[in-house]
Parts: C-alpha cells; structure tokens; sequence
C-alpha cells in the first residue's frame, strides 16, 4: 500500500507537499475547494517547483467549477511542469459544490464532463455545451497531444463506481470504503486522524486538534445525506444540530462548512464537549500504532492501494511523521 497525504489547500501547501517529498511520501493530493483555499492549479504549479519525485495532483476536482478546456490545458501545464508525476482525480463536490449551496453534480453530468476532458487531453476534437473545440495549443504552450494523466473518480455509490469503471484508471473513496473497492487495481482512500500515545486518551488536547477536523466529517457527512435524524443518531449530534439550526435555513450550510476538514467550528466543538469525541477511533484513523497499523491491514485486504492521510494541527511536519511510521512498521 502506498503512503500519500493530502493538504486542505492553502498558502503553504507548496511547502508542506515539498516537506512530505523529504519525508516519504508517495504522493500529495490537494483540495478544489475554492469558497476556502487558494487556487489549486497556482498551488500545485508552485509544488511542482519545489519537488522532484512526489507525485502531484488535484484531489478532487469539480467540474462545474470550470470548463473542461481550462481543466485540460492547466493538466498539461502541470504535466510538462512535473513528468510522470501527475494524477487527476474527480468528484461531486462534497465541500466544493455544498459549502456554495449547491448540491452535487449529477453523474451524467461528471460522465460527460470526464469524457470530453480526456478527449481533449487526446487530442480530438470534442463536443461541450453545443460547440466544438480542442486543444490548439502550439509548441512551448503545451506538450504535445496526447498527454497521459491517470484519472480517479471519487465515487461511493454504484452509480459513481460505473463512471469510475468506464472512464476512470482508479477509485478516490473516503467516509465509508464501498464494497466495490476491490473491483478497482488503484483505490485512493483519504483519511483524518492523528497517531495517540498508547496512554493517550480520546479526548487529549492534541486528538482535539490533530483529529477533531476527521471526526467532525461524521457529522458533516450524516447532515448531508442522512439528514437531522441521521445526526441525532451520532454521540454529541443534537448539540451539533442545535448550533446549525440555530443560523438561517439558506446559511446552515455555512454553519456546517466552516473550517472544514481544518479546524473544529462551533457546531462541532459543541459536539465534541457533549461527548462525541468518544467516538473519535470509529470514524477517523486515528489510534495508537498498533491500533493504526490493524485498520491500514483491513483496508488493504478490502482493496486500498493508496492511503492518503491528511495532517491536522500546528504542527504538520510532526504529524506527518507520526503517521508515516505508524503506516510504514
């Protein structure tokens, strides 16, 4: 299983993504979630500078947040940047598109995105939104066509899994791993935690900090697709509900998205005081070594090929650390 990590994009992911090179890491996935992070495609052009050997990519895209000509041209300047190194992975936008307002794109609609973006990157000529086009680009402005970039699809029902198993070359997966995860030869799987001290209790001031922002995706992920009984299930989630609820029907969103997969927002510091932090070693990975190493065996049995670990808290390097020697034995 190779050991990668992805950063919430921000002003010094370039930095953190070279540290990871250093360390070890495989690969480094950043985030398209524009309403919070800086630009991915300037962050990872930066990355692509300050490395030699990691592999680089957007994890994931939207793709209602740009034409698929602007997605393919800035994967060929990223490819040309960094040779070989370059993966792509696509979603419905779980932050991208909710933390908006919107809901998530329709598959038919990713289908169709994905096909004209890897025509494009072919070379062909390809139909979007009534016109035809492709890529013009002349030597020096681009590499040549066709530019081979592997694409993952971030699916988690069968409907994603069959564009994944269409159009895709691996699978991005993350809050539950799908049975189907085995059917795929590269599976993505994108984890939150931190690695506690064998003595170190759930509720530390560190699994606080280093783990909380994993954990609050239980009550993110319940809201959206199970609704407020689906939250009430979950230790803390009434109290969560109490402070999303307490903001206007058309801004819970905002509630719920803020600080998202970085730090703990009111709604989840109030779950977390009430006692949702006992289920911190459930929902992220995060636990002692052993503990770690014991989850990282399951999932690989169950098809992960890919682990992709996300720091949390001050200290990144740190993190980074703790958890690439807990994965590596």
């Amino acid at each position: 299983m190779d050991v990668s990590c992805a950063f919430p994009t921000a002003l010094d992911s370039p930095d953190n993504i070279a540290l990871a090179e250093r360390l070890g890491y495989h690969r480094a996935w950043v985030y398209d979630t524009p309403q919070q992070s800086p630009d991915v495609w300037m962050t990872l052009a930066l990355a692509a500078e300050r490395t030699e050997r990691i592999g680089l990519g957007p994890g994931v895209l939207v793709p209602s947040l740009r034409h698929p000509m602007v997605n393919a041209a800035a994967t060929a300047t990223l490819a040309a940047l960094a040779p070989g190194r370059v993966a792509v992975a696509f979603g419905t936008g779980f932050t991208g598109r909710r933390a908006m307002g919107y809901g998530a794109v329709r598959w038919s609609f990713m289908e169709s995105y994905i096909r004209a973006y890897r025509g494009l990157l072919r070379g062909e000529t390809v139909e979007w939104d009534g016109a035809q086009m492709r890529m013009l680009h002349p030597d020096g402005h681009a590499p040549d066509r066709p530019v081979d970039v592997p694409v993952l699809v971030g699916a988690l029902g069968p409907k994603g899994n069959k564009v994944a198993r269409e159009l895709g070359d691996g699978l991005v997966a993350t809050l539950q791993p799908p049975d189907f995860m085995a059917e795929h030869s590269w599976v993505a799987y994108l984890e939150w935690g931190t690695v506690l001290d064998d003595d170190e209790d759930d509720d530390s001031d560190h699994a606080r900090v280093a783990a909380g922002p994993g954990w609050a995706l239980s009550f993110h992920g319940a809201y959206e697709f199970g609704g407020p009984d689906a939250v009430r299930a979950l230790p803390g989630g009434q109290e969560w509900l109490e402070v999303v609820e307490a903001s206007p029907e058309n801004h819970r969103h905002l509630a719920v998205h803020s600080g998202h997969c970085v730090q703990l927002n009111a709604a989840d510091e109030a779950a977390w005081h009430a006692g949702g932090s006992s289920t911190l070693r459930d929902v992220t990975l995060s636990g002692t070594r052993e503990q770690i190493r014991r989850r990282l065996d399951d999932y690989r049995s169950r098809g992960v090929t890919e682990i992709v670990f996300q720091p949390c808290g001050p200290d990144v390097e740190a993190e980074l650390e703790r958890f690439l020697e807990a994965a590596t034995r």
